[in-house]
């Protein structure tokens, strides 16, 4: 159920269409800030791969986009935890332009999607 109601937010929140095809890139930018000194940094992660974000670690699972728009917006699965900790902090669906929609919830660090890396 949970998942169903994130699918419908997904679709409209991304103006993704039920009928609109989407596609899966190799892999995402995205974009780490901490909060405490302004620092910013982007990585690019691909997917199945894990990347250092400051003091988090984030594992990419997918990134997908419309077919017909490649530069139009993204959305990406991230699981992310602190680095040392199992638990995680974040996992499910964060969309690019929507990052509070489903955001990370951590006092220091905040991560969201940039973009998806096409072919």
């Amino acid at each position: 159920m949970i998942r169903a109601a994130l699918v419908a937010l997904l679709v409209t929140a991304t103006g993704v269409s039920a009928q609109q095809k989407v596609v899966s890139g190799p892999g995402a930018m995205l974009r780490g800030l901490d909060k405490v000194n302004g620092q910013t940094v982007d990585i690019e992660v691909q997917n199945g791969q894990t990347a250092t974000v400051f003091g988090l670690d984030v594992a990419m699972g997918d990134c997908r986009y419309p077919a017909e728009n490649p530069t139009g917006d993204a959305f990406a699965y991230l699981t992310i935890w602190e680095q040392g900790k199992a638990q995680q902090l974040f996992d499910g669906w964060m969309i690019a332009t929507s990052p509070a929609l489903n955001a990370l919830d951590h006092a220091r660090y905040d991560v969201w999607v940039i973009r998806c890396i096409t072919p």
